[in-house]
């Protein structure tokens, strides 16, 4: 990553890769590589090249990271939208009790991601056997 002064945004697109923004979304949520590539269902390697900005995901991959990572899919894509400030800018620590609310936010997200993926999955299947049908 290039060298930055105290105004420059450290996940602007002349600064930071796609990999860099991912990789520090998915550090400020404390999630290791290994719990991301778990949760996404990818293997880790999977997520270490996107990390080293060595292959790109897929789009549903992609809005499951920003919903996982509480960051726009703007953002991971260009550093515009709702996304990181500097690491100098970083909000105070939260309680434990809104820390433990956040997290059952992101699981709960998480987890509404992967069923509209599951959904679209069983639409497709049940469109197949209606074409088959006809």
């Amino acid at each position: 990553m290039a060298e930055t002064g105290p105004e420059t945004n450290w996940y602007a697109a002349d600064v930071a890769t796609f990999g860099d923004r991912l990789a520090g979304a998915r550090e400020m949520a404390g999630l290791s590589q290994e719990d991301l590539a778990q949760r996404l269902g990818v293997r880790l390697t999977t997520l270490q090249n996107w990390e080293e900005d060595l292959a790109e995901p897929r789009g549903n991959r992609l809005q499951m990271l920003a919903g996982m990572l509480n960051v726009s899919l703007t953002w991971l894509l260009t550093a515009e939208g709702d996304g990181l400030q500097s690491p100098d800018a970083a909000p105070q620590p939260l309680t434990a009790d809104a820390e433990e609310a956040l997290a059952e936010l992101q699981r709960l997200r998480a987890g509404a991601i992967a069923l509209a993926d599951k959904l679209a999955q069983v639409e497709r299947q049940m469109r197949q056997a209606m074409r088959k049908a006809a």
